[in-house]
């Protein structure tokens, strides 16, 4: 079935080409090629956010728990599987009861800033939803949404313009500042009525540590008591070399709702 997978992505693209996209549907198609093959652990499903069909990565959870999943958010430019922070947490969380639904998200060409993202932010919404709903029909009662630099905007975003009843919590990983208001988790954060685990590095990007202290006064400022930040001492914005401690941390804080 997984070789199948790109060739099906070529189709549903071919066939939904005359839709207003910004997303950078032919990378989409060659990251969709480039891993499908290659997953291991959970299965490549096919997601549709109501214009287009896209890729996710399904990984049910191990344990005998099977109501509780995350659904993992990638940032800048890349994939589902990628292997900092996303493909760690998309593996291990569902050793830990959790299941995970690691969804791409729209991109843009190689090389191209995180400003030039922001009329993507429009299509954030169907791809969420669209996990949302995947989840549901697999028996999932409650969500949490984990996200990983520009995927912690998109996702701060969403959560500030909806608010799903089925999501219980937001774990955002590098979250950083933007003179784009759409993109600033500063002000998104403002608007995000659940309980948030604002999880950074200590030697993360350098706009991550500079609104740390905006982001901590926002988060104690609201009514979910939950809700806290966390810089993790020596890490860096991707979390090479301690994956395990950002599994533990998120593992802790998500059983903890």
């Amino acid at each position: 079935m997984k070789k199948l997978f790109p060739a099906l992505i070529a189709i549903i693209l071919l066939f939904t080409a005359s839709y207003t996209q910004a997303s950078d549907l032919a990378k989409e198609q060659r990251w969709a090629e480039q891993i499908v093959d290659a997953i291991f652990d959970g299965e490549p499903v096919t997601l549709q956010d109501g214009e287009l069909e896209f890729l996710a990565i399904y990984t049910p959870s191990s344990t005998d728990r099977t109501s509780d999943a995350a659904i993992v958010i990638h940032g800048l430019g890349v994939h589902p599987d990628w292997d900092q922070v996303v493909r760690p947490l998309r593996t291990a969380l569902p050793e830990h009861g959790w299941s995970t639904l690691s969804l791409q998200m729209p991109i843009l060409a190689n090389g191209v800033g995180g400003n030039e993202y922001v009329p993507l932010f429009s299509e954030v919404a169907g791809r969420i939803e669209a996990g949302i709903s995947y989840l549901q029909q697999q028996g999932v009662k409650r969500i949490v949404i984990i996200a990983h630099s520009l995927g912690a905007a998109m996702a701060t975003y969403y959560l500030s313009t909806h608010k799903p009843d089925q999501v219980a919590g937001f774990v955002g990983i590098g979250m950083g500042s933007s003179s784009k208001p759409v993109m600033d988790n500063v002000t998104s954060l403002e608007s995000v009525d659940i309980p948030v685990l604002d999880l950074y590095g200590e030697n993360d990007l350098g706009d991550v540590v500079a609104s740390a202290e905006a982001r901590k006064q926002v988060l104690e400022s609201k009514k979910a008591t939950l809700s806290k930040q966390k810089m993790v001492p020596g890490a860096g914005h991707f979390f090479d070399g301690k994956e395990q401690i950002l599994i533990d941390e998120v593992t802790l804080w998500i059983n903890g709702l």
